[in-house]
């Protein structure tokens, strides 16, 4: 709709999306993403942290499916939505508002990671195509041979695979272990 405001955001996120349904039926994920700028200080010769967004996200029906299934706390995504404000009153009568971003698309980050993509079959609740058994249908791994991740990396330890992202629409033929 024309006069809203799309934004897009890199970040990891804090928490598992928590998918939940209206009573309508539809389902709804809800779930942050932390945002930290870094910039380098030329006279300590290292970069630092600046402040945190944390930026609240929901994403609605096969789209809020799919993450749940898919994403995972710490795993680094770009998310790309309208920005939305909401209002309201407190208890104690006082006005107060939030922002939230409307997630119209949303993936993994492959700048420290790779991911495996498969299309969504109609009617499955698993991440782009994957079985709804399988938790993120993603293999980590460095990007350069030798190098390895650290055992808490979100994304898993490296792919040994030649190619990280295999035929598109087409089932994988094994599905990576989580």
């Amino acid at each position: 709709m024309a006069g809203e405001t799309i934004i897009a955001v890199v970040g990891n996120l804090t928490a598992d999306p928590e998918i939940r349904t209206t009573q309508s039926g539809t389902p709804v994920a809800s779930f942050t993403i932390a945002s930290t700028p870094r910039t380098w200080n030329r006279n300590t010769n290292q970069f630092e942290d600046g402040q945190a967004l944390f930026m609240r996200c929901t994403a609605w029906r096969d789209l809020a499916e799919h993450c749940a299934h898919s994403l995972a706390k710490g795993m680094r995504v770009i998310a790309q939505g309208r920005l939305t404000q909401h209002s309201w009153e407190d208890e104690n009568h006082q006005k107060r508002s939030s922002m939230e971003l409307q997630v119209d698309e949303i993936g993994p980050s492959l700048r420290y990671a790779t991911a495996q993509v498969a299309k969504a079959q109609k009617g499955t609740a698993g991440a782009f195509g994957n079985p709804a058994t399988s938790p993120a249908g993603y293999t980590g791994g460095a990007t350069t041979a030798g190098a390895s991740l650290p055992p808490s990396d979100p994304w898993g330890q490296p792919d040994q695979s030649t190619s990280s992202f295999g035929e598109f629409g087409q089932p994988a033929e094994s599905e990576p272990e989580f």
